[in-house]
């Protein structure tokens, strides 16, 4: 029996939440409800005991240690954090020179963007290549002429291209550089160790992998300090105030043991839909162009674009059926060309006619098979209107 909703193929934008992380959840909204900064009481010894086990599973996930998990409410938080956190509050003699990948998150390109015009950084944009590639040789030169911060992302939003972090980590402590790595898109998709790769910050979401919006986390290597953008009450070792959000936080952390036991069985199911969706399409629709690096991308990423046909066309033709995007949701409602698609100099016509689509742990073999033959009626449709 099929339902009456669309089928749900943007796993980029939003993950549905595993039920076995909402009973966790609910559990410490109705019942085990204290305020983990409350020590005179067992239900605040309570919250307490699951904040420290959730950051331990965090850490587990990523390859951390505990006390370098600091919760936020989610990676554009944590990249504000540690954005602002580093910048001196007015301008100095000194200005902070950020070597960023050019098809970074907004949440990262719109931070650097204020601390540029407000004078407190400058910002030096990496080579790519047409994939999306990062031009490592570059990064390198760069670094050795002085940079005070790279960003790379783990994986990118729009056409899942995954990043050599452990390389880029490994550059960056050659010159003694503090490395961010928005790795939102990939933690529970990819393997990461934080520990290892020369990290120095590390943004993360808990809605990208079956937990809950609005909880997220920093992961603050040990001797490296930001100043708050929250003040208020000393949480957290005085880095991000306020009182802490437990039931998100037990969900992100039952989340994370999740996907350390599950990911790499998911992932390869989830990359055996994505390519079965893929052959669909190509069978019927020949001049369809797959985005990104085809060899290095997420499982789940699958970033099409249909030559002379407005993606805005597609969605106006499906959306009753068939949720899928025509860019990242951080640009969603945004009159504009995508800036990542842009970046790896995709041709308009391609660009004009682009589709995100991304498919996660509940997306079943019938919805693939559902959701190609509904994006290659809707093509066939405007094509022969």
């Amino acid at each position: 029996m099929q339902s009456d909703r669309p089928i749900y193929l943007d796993y980029h934008a939003t993950t549905p939440v595993d039920p076995r992380v909402a009973s966790v959840v609910m559990e410490y909204m109705l019942t085990e409800f204290g305020n983990a900064s409350s020590i005179d009481h067992a239900y605040g010894d309570k919250a307490d005991r699951a904040v420290k086990q959730a950051a331990k599973q965090v850490a587990d996930l990523i390859g951390a240690v505990p006390r370098e998990v600091i919760f936020t409410s989610g990676a554009t938080e944590s990249i504000n954090l540690v954005l602002q956190g580093l910048t001196p509050k007015s301008p100095s003699t000194h200005k902070l020179k950020i070597a960023v990948l050019p098809i970074e998150h907004k949440a990262v390109l719109d931070t650097c963007d204020a601390l540029v015009k407000k004078g407190i950084a400058e910002m030096l944009l990496l080579k790519i290549d047409r994939q999306g590639k990062l031009d490592l040789e570059h990064l390198e030169t760069n670094c050795s002429q002085g940079i005070d911060l790279i960003c790379v992302m783990a994986a990118n939003n729009e056409i899942g291209t995954i990043y050599p972090v452990q390389e880029i980590g490994t550059i960056a402590q050659k010159y003694n550089i503090p490395f961010l790595c928005d790795a939102t898109q990939a933690v529970g998709k990819i393997p990461i160790n934080f520990r290892d790769w020369g990290i120095s910050y590390l943004a993360l979401s808990g809605h990208k992998m079956y937990a809950p919006k609005g909880i997220g986390a920093l992961i603050l290597r040990k001797g490296y300090r930001l100043e708050p953008l929250i003040y208020g009450g000393g949480q957290q070792k005085g880095i991000r105030a306020g009182t802490l959000n437990v039931a998100g936080i037990a969900g992100l952390g039952e989340a994370c043991r999740l996907r350390q036991l599950e990911m790499e069985q998911d992932e390869h199911e989830i990359a055996i839909k994505r390519d079965r969706l893929q052959s669909l399409l190509l069978e019927s629709i020949p001049d369809l162009t797959i985005n990104g690096d085809r060899l290095n991308r997420l499982a789940g990423n699958l970033h099409i674009s249909i030559p002379n046909i407005p993606n805005k066309a597609i969605i106006a033709r499906i959306r009753d059926q068939l949720a899928i995007a025509t860019g990242s949701a951080c640009s969603s409602g945004v009159e504009a060309a995508s800036h990542v698609l842009q970046a790896i100099n995709l041709p308009t016509h391609l660009i004009e006619g682009a589709l995100r689509i991304s498919i996660g742990k509940f997306t079943t073999d019938a919805e693939i098979e559902r959701a190609a033959n509904i994006l290659i009626a809707a093509v066939h449709s405007w094509r022969w209107s």
